[in-house]
């Protein structure tokens, strides 16, 4: 430790006009420090920029060939770069499933469970060789086979996960009725409930993110649903699929933020 720290500073502190912003602005870039310094921050960055991407070239705003062949080059290298970020991510599946197995589950939780994570881990665990394959170390001609197995893992992880999410919204919607119908009692009374309001402030905060988590895993199991369909049908529209992937990408930012 440097001797000079432990010397009281016998000047006047009395030119700190500035020191709640610099304050204000440190805080801000500590948390943006924190945010990409997470594999997932920087995952979802490159999401948003993938999908507007997408969106200004399926939407055809654009007629000049030049800037077009980039914006194509640009998603397309970007596509690659965010499936390098989940070289070994699937073993944060494989960890949840272990946790879910030595935990007390209902039956259906623990089917539903195996189902979100199992079916997640393996479309990360695919996604390492389809990224080798566009890299060029595995042979191309196998790509459509591991994409297609990719998309269904996904798919099928999303359907577990929105039906876990569904079952935890119900248990919120009872939890906030019992709080609510506790406010209110106390408020009748004039009894101080501080303490009960703050839970269910927290609660609803917690129902907020929950619900958008279920909009995101919508969002990007129709993505799946697309490459599964090979972008036939309605449902698989290149405008309406970019604007799912950007929609997911937005939301899974702010939870990310938050959760630095």
């Amino acid at each position: 430790m440097d001797s000079k720290s432990l010397v009281a500073d016998p000047k006047p502190q009395n030119l700190i006009p500035t020191e709640k912003p610099t304050s204000k602005n440190k805080d801000f870039l500590t948390h943006l420090e924190i945010y990409l310094s997470k594999r997932d921050g920087v995952d979802k960055l490159l999401k948003i920029s993938r999908y507007a991407t997408k969106i200004i070239l399926a939407s055809s705003l654009l007629d000049q060939e030049p800037l077009i062949t980039r914006l194509k080059s640009f998603e397309s290298s970007v596509g690659v770069s965010r499936k390098a970020f989940r070289l070994g991510k699937f073993v944060q599946d494989v960890n949840a499933l272990r946790a879910t197995h030595f935990a007390s589950h209902s039956h259906l939780n623990l089917v539903l469970s195996v189902i979100a994570y199992g079916g997640e881990g393996l479309y990360y665990f695919v996604e390492q060789f389809v990224w080798l394959g566009k890299a060029g170390l595995i042979d191309k001609r196998r790509l459509p086979a591991l994409q297609k197995w990719s998309a269904w893992c996904e798919f099928v992880g999303y359907f577990g996960s929105v039906s876990l999410k569904v079952i935890e919204l119900r248990k919120i919607d009872e939890e906030e009725k019992c709080l609510v119908s506790s406010v209110d009692v106390a408020v009748v009374r004039g009894i101080k409930c501080g303490e009960e309001q703050e839970k269910l402030r927290k609660l609803r905060e917690k129902k907020m993110m929950k619900r958008l988590s279920v909009v995101q895993d919508l969002a990007d199991a129709l993505m799946a649903l697309a490459d599964i369909r090979d972008g036939n049908g309605r449902l698989a529209a290149p405008l309406l699929v970019s604007s799912a992937g950007l929609l997911s990408a937005a939301i899974s930012t702010h939870k990310n933020w938050v959760s630095c």
